[in-house]
């Protein structure tokens, strides 16, 4: 299962993304985590933060690959909880580029309490390229990613994307 976890992008640019991620009572996981004190489990905050940084090498390549996924997290430190009825805001700032994707500084706050911070290493590849036999699931895959990213992004960053692409 794959949660979609990037409610909105607030900023985007070559250089970095500002995402948010809002936390509702009714989101299943939190009956279990914990069932007197609900919070955002702090792997799911990696997992937005994995995401956010994965719009922004989508962004960087105009969707030139089908997959973002975490090659590393390093130095991630937790601080305040993420409790219902308040959002998550990431912060990723693009440090450079690797042969596989790219490394990325991660700052997350809640209200102005630090949530998580770190870096994260990401890759970015097609399908094709790790299994010349899943090659046909890049296309319909990028497709997808650019719809998902014109539910999330400003208006004025999708304008520039090319949904049919």
């Amino acid at each position: 299962m794959k949660f979609n976890l990037i409610d909105k992008i607030e900023q985007i640019s070559d250089q970095r993304v500002v995402a948010v991620k809002y936390v509702s009572l009714a989101e299943e996981y939190l009956a279990d985590h914990f069932p007197t004190f609900p919070v955002l489990p702090g792997v799911l905050m990696l997992e937005a933060a994995t995401q956010a940084a994965g719009w922004l090498l989508h962004h960087r390549h105009n969707f030139a690959c089908s997959m973002a996924v975490l090659k590393e997290a390093r130095n991630i430190k937790y601080g305040n909880f993420v409790a219902p009825g308040n959002f998550l805001k990431l912060e990723l700032e693009w440090l450079k580029s690797t042969d596989a994707g790219g490394v990325f500084k991660l700052n997350g706050q809640v209200g102005r309490a630090i949530a998580v911070a770190g870096r994260l290493e990401l890759a970015y590849f097609n399908l094709a390229d790790k299994q010349p036999d899943l090659a046909s699931l890049d296309a319909p895959l990028q497709q997808h990613n650019r719809r998902r990213f014109a539910l999330v992004a400003p208006t004025n960053i999708t304008a520039a994307v090319n949904i049919n692409s």
